[in-house]
């Protein structure tokens, strides 16, 4: 018992942010429920932002009954590649990621060739809510398929590596790389065996990486390293975190961004609790920085002054850049 309160007391110094905190301290206190919806169904995401201007994949279609599933080859049309994805889904489950036409069937994005009628099965399931948070009904959304940018080549195995970054206010306080493995089975998801990786927030340089809760330098399956690499348009991924304050209304968030090698930096979701193993990626704790902005603000608020997006990224690379693990 003893060690454990020694570990806790530890961790607190290092400004470790744990669950409860998260929750009572920022979850709670800056976001207000009834924006919920807003991050929570990736449909009202997508248009919010398209509506603000803010780049995120294409939309192809919505499916929302059973009856509509028969326009799917309609919202499909001759494209090769897309993707299908539950609107209230969480962690990446019940996403269906089509890379390629074989014939008059489908290739998955790991190979495997289905048939139209498995993804009008899959499709159906996503309507009951079989993936929803809460196991409500859920609509189908079907949209363009990201291909990440050259760079992540090397250090990434299959799907679409992305880039999370939280943001407290509009301030982005923290950001990590997620790589996908053979384990995660392609999907950018920690619980699953992605590699989490942190970045430089001055810079958009790779630290190091973390798999499985263990810290790591190179990936499992490339075997190249994963720190170190520069991220292109960083500037453009951190006006994108912090622009999505004005676009959902809520104080603490998570914004999962992708880079396409088309279309640069797009938005992918947004996340009302977003996960604290970002801290394991970074090396560092979430606390000392939350405080750091907390107080910004306060300062802020006694001279009467407010700062936009590109004003408060300069504030967040000012105070939290360079910031490099021993």
């Amino acid at each position: 018992m003893f060690g454990l309160i020694k570990t806790w007391k530890a961790l607190e110094a290092r400004g470790i942010m744990g669950i409860n905190r998260r929750n009572a301290d920022y979850v709670l206190k800056y976001n207000k429920r009834h924006l919920y919806p807003i991050v929570d169904d990736k449909i009202i995401t997508k248009e919010r932002a398209l509506a603000a201007g803010i780049h995120v994949p294409e939309m192809y279609g919505i499916i929302e009954t059973e009856k509509q599933i028969e326009k799917l080859d309609q919202i499909i049309g001759e494209r090769n590649d897309f993707v299908i994805k539950p609107a209230q889904g969480a962690g990446g489950d019940g996403i269906l990621v089509i890379a390629d036409r074989f014939e008059d069937r489908y290739r998955t994005v790991s190979g495997k060739i289905i048939s139209h009628e498995e993804i009008e099965h899959q499709i159906s399931s996503i309507l009951t809510g079989l993936y929803s948070l809460g196991g409500h009904r859920d609509r189908a959304l079907i949209e363009y398929r990201v291909t990440p940018d050259q760079i992540f080549k090397s250090i990434s195995y299959e799907g679409v590596p992305d880039i999370r970054i939280i943001v407290l206010m509009g301030y982005p306080v923290m950001a990590m790389l997620r790589l996908p493995t053979r384990q995660s089975g392609g999907k950018a998801n920690l619980h699953q065996g992605a590699i989490g990786v942190g970045v430089d927030l001055a810079t958009g340089l790779t630290l190091r990486g973390t798999w499985l809760n263990k810290i790591i330098s190179k990936h499992p399956d490339t075997t190249n390293a994963v720190d170190g690499v520069q991220l292109p348009n960083w500037d453009g991924f951190m006006k994108l975190a912090a622009s999505c304050y004005e676009l959902c209304g809520l104080g603490y968030i998570g914004v999962d961004m992708v880079l396409d090698q088309d279309k640069g930096p797009l938005i992918l979701e947004l996340n009302a609790r977003p996960g604290l193993n970002i801290q394991i990626a970074n090396d560092c704790g979430l606390t000392q920085r939350t405080h750091a902005i907390e107080a910004h603000l306060e300062a802020l608020a006694k001279e009467g002054r407010s700062e936009d997006a590109d004003q408060r990224v300069k504030v967040a690379q000012g105070l939290f850049g360079h910031v490099h693990p021993q």
